[in-house]
């Protein structure tokens, strides 16, 4: 009982964090205030929360669904049709449903805010359902404020809290081996933005990898009862389990299908400009110089770093005994 008590204690801690930071970004804009700790501000008011990031041209997207000639008609951006391909449906979707209660711009904000929130939840469930952390609550007040970019990106028009959303579900189900949730939470997040493939991707090469291991690991303790299983064999296995994991390219697939019919380009997210962050040779993320790079991204720079040294280091420690 005294668990069930801590939980929703931390979820209403957690809730309240979630949407009084947001709250606080606002203030300043709602309140019409001009400068901030000698920080001048733009007297747009809340104007200024809903132009920033790119919610502006998801709200393009909720209004047209990618068609061109009605694109012409409603943008103040001087940028192509194609341009909004870049930008994936499911966000807009959403905020066209919630255009029917609210207008867009305020539907944009909502969906924002309610999916940080859940993602922050759902979080905190992941942790202390699995027992990473001896203090989910404090790890997810860490989540929800650093950094500080995501901070602002999840009080923003943008779909990266919805991202993360899915992505967070997709890894839950992942967890508890449910691979139709898995697949269906996957399909979301691809269709909230490109990178979700990635998960298809990381999910094949983590199977294939546990499934080898598994063999290797148990092939001279099964050799008496069974017969030494193929690759082929193994490969129709994990197929069977894991297939529901295709409903994330088929989505990805979907959407190229539509861009197809309404752009008449299969291609046309590549084809949407230079927003396409895929640069070569690689770690250009670390050359001010570079297109898209500058100095607006030195916070994440050192996240980068940080996240590149601790996987090497979790990837040395998992594949070091099965090499070796």
């Amino acid at each position: 009982m005294k668990t069930i008590q801590k939980s929703w204690r931390d979820l209403a801690i957690i809730s309240l964090v979630s949407l009084g930071s947001t709250a606080l970004i606002w203030l300043p804009f709602f309140l019409r205030i001009t400068s901030f700790w000698k920080i001048r501000l733009p007297v747009e008011g809340m104007a200024t929360i809903m132009k920033n990031f790119d919610g502006l041209y998801y709200v393009v997207i909720a209004k047209s669904f990618y068609n061109p000639e009605v694109i012409k008609t409603l943008v103040p951006f001087d940028l192509p049709p194609i341009h909004y391909a870049a930008h994936f449906p499911l966000y807009p979707l959403l905020i066209k449903t919630g255009g029917l209660i609210v207008n867009h711009t305020w539907s944009m904000l909502s969906i924002s805010v309610i999916a940080s929130l859940l993602s922050a939840i759902v979080f905190y469930l992941f942790l202390k359902e699995f027992k990473l952390s001896k203090e989910p609550l404090w790890l997810t007040i860490i989540y929800l404020l650093f950094p500080a970019r995501w901070l602002i990106v999840r009080s923003v028009g943008s779909p990266e809290s919805l991202f993360i959303l899915f992505v967070l579900l997709s890894f839950y189900f992942f967890k508890k081996k449910n691979y139709w949730l898995v697949g269906s939470f996957g399909a979301l997040a691809q269709l909230t933005k490109p990178p979700g493939i990635l998960l298809f991707v990381a999910y094949g090469i983590y199977l294939f990898w546990q499934a080898s291991k598994k063999t290797r690991l148990t092939r001279i303790a099964r050799a008496a009862h069974l017969a030494r299983s193929t690759w082929s064999t193994r490969l129709t296995l994990l197929i069977r389990s894991t297939y529901p994991l295709i409903l994330i390219p088929l989505s990805l697939i979907i959407i190229f299908s539509y861009y197809l019919y309404i752009y008449g380009d299969f291609f046309a997210y590549f084809h949407s400009g230079d927003n396409i962050h895929l640069f070569w040779p690689p770690l250009q993320v670390f050359n001010a110089a570079a297109a898209w790079v500058g100095t607006y991204w030195l916070e994440e720079v050192i996240y980068v770093y940080l996240l590149g040294y601790f996987s090497l280091q979790f990837a040395n420690a998992a594949l070091y005994p099965y090499c070796f």
